[in-house]
């Protein structure tokens, strides 16, 4: 593992970094202009201490401007889906679905017992995970090698296996981050710990405002729900077998189209309403809402549904964010990523402890017909070992790295109709993945059943708007729907 600061490590770069949030600080309460009281910051030891002042009165939002791109090299997924899950960071992770992964390496933890102490066969365990390690990885190429893609193969690559990649955050986010993985439920976790330790000693020197507040809130934050691991009798772990919404807006296309009406001419819900219940005869863009009331006794069919397709269509969409839908999405850990990376929704995933069903795995339609029995012959000889592992009293944090990409959890997730409209549009392209590619689908067909209108703005960019802008990897659809339209 190694974890790197891209930029901003000069004395000059940390310097003018400094500057940057102590000007922010000092604009709300001095004179001048924001060029003006940058200039006027121009003493390195003066702003720190002035940041440090107001970061210790909880005035946070100053730190938002310091800006910092980390490179992680060679950590695992377990780091990556973890850090992903902080929505105000960036990231840009190497592929699985293009790169051949056989000689990526993995993480081997240092063993430890129920306790958290060293385990006595630590280094046995160690050869044996080792080993086992090897032969998955050897399968995963076997299974390339026998004519499936590596997009289909890596749904047996371990949880241990070597990821990198770009990660850009702001000061905030990178303290709540690291004191969450030094000393939350995460630091349960070996190599989340130890990212969070690497963090911590790259903060010590290119991010000092924040050590004494970071020194601060080294408290222990691995809080258990204990009236739910005290049941005698867990509820048994149940995949779904496909998307399933569990709530959303009633009438959302009405909450839409009123939300809309209110925004442009400042009228109540209750005139919005009214307006929407009788329809109008022409579709407004210039018209004055007295003009709209006075001209609506022509009914007119299409009205709202021309409104909807010009909310769909227009710049910014914020009316589409005044509905919500939630769905509980069953998914693999391999596509999971796919669906974490849209940021502007509520997603709630499973932790990785305690262990999961190892038996809820899902295979490639690819691997059953090529390499089928290969591929289930590896997922038994995992399950078995860490059916062994566990027997031998070793800790649950060092045996998540066991878990395969084919490991199914149940998600939940709450999205706008935009954030929504924006997954199906690039979800629901053919050349997207394919199990990511059937829950865009199915969350689709879902909203189009509630919200009609809505629902007519969703799916591939070919479909709703006759555009495609994948290029010369175009899948060739788009000219076919063209070519029907021609001739209608």
């Amino acid at each position: 593992m190694k974890i790197e600061l891209i930029g901003g490590c000069t004395k000059e770069e940390l310097e003018s970094r400094i500057q940057y949030v102590a000007g922010a600080g000092k604009l709300s309460r001095f004179p001048g202009n924001v060029t003006e009281v940058l200039e006027s910051c121009n003493d390195y030891e003066s702003n720190l201490k002035l940041i440090k002042r107001i970061i210790k009165m909880g005035h946070k939002s100053i730190i938002e401007h310091d800006y910092l791109v980390f490179a992680l090299n060679d950590v695992t997924p377990i780091v990556e889906q973890t850090l992903i899950g902080y929505r105000l960071t960036s990231f840009t992770v190497k592929s699985r679905r293009e790169v051949d992964f056989r000689t990526a390496g993995f993480y081997t933890p240092e063993f430890r017992n129920k306790a958290g102490e060293l385990h006595e066969k630590n280094e046995e365990l160690k050869e044996e995970y080792n080993k086992h390690m090897k032969m998955l990885f050897s399968t995963y190429g076997d299974i390339v090698d026998k004519g499936v893609n590596v997009e289909d193969a890596r749904f047996l690559l371990p949880y241990s296996y070597h990821s990198n990649f770009i990660m850009g955050v702001n000061g905030r986010e990178l303290e709540r981050m690291i004191i969450a993985l030094r000393n939350g439920k995460l630091s349960n976790i070996p190599d989340l710990k130890e990212v969070g330790d690497a963090l911590y000693d790259l903060v010590k020197e290119y991010v000092p405002y924040l050590i004494p507040n970071l020194k601060k809130q080294e408290t222990n934050l691995k809080t258990d729900f204990e009236y739910l691991e005290s049941m005698e009798e867990r509820p048994e772990i149940k995949i779904l077998d496909k998307t399933k919404m569990i709530s959303y807006t009633p009438n959302s296309d009405d909450v839409v189209l009123e939300s809309s009406i209110m925004y442009h001419y400042q009228c109540s819900k209750e005139m919005a309403k009214e307006i929407l219940q009788k329809a109008f005869s022409e579709y407004f863009k210039s018209e004055m809402a007295k003009e709209i009331l006075n001209n609506m006794v022509k009914k007119d069919e299409k009205a709202k549904e021309k409104m909807m397709y010009d909310i769909l269509h227009k710049e910014e969409r914020r009316e589409l964010e005044q509905v919500s839908f939630t769905f509980q999405i069953p998914i693999s850990l391999a596509v999971l990523t796919h669906l974490t990376r849209h940021r502007m929704h509520s997603l709630l995933v499973p932790e990785f402890l305690p262990m999961w069903n190892m038996e809820n795995y899902i295979t490639p339609v690819a691997v059953k017909e090529k390499a089928n029995d290969i591929y289930q012959e590896a997922v038994r000889k995992n399950i078995e070992m860490v059916e062994k592992f566990k027997s031998l009293d070793v800790n649950e944090g060092d045996l998540v790295y066991f878990y395969l990409s084919n490991q199914m959890v149940n998600v939940i997730t709450t999205m706008n109709a935009r954030n929504i409209q924006w997954v199906t549009r690039l979800r629901c392209c053919n050349k997207a993945q394919w199990q990511i590619r059937y829950i865009a689908n199915d969350i689709r067909m879902q909203v189009q059943e509630v919200a009609p209108l809505i629902g007519k703005g969703l799916g591939a960019t070919c479909m709703t708007d006759r555009y495609c802008g994948e290029g010369r990897e175009c899948c060739g659809l788009i000219d076919k729907l063209l070519e029907a339209d021609s001739k209608k």
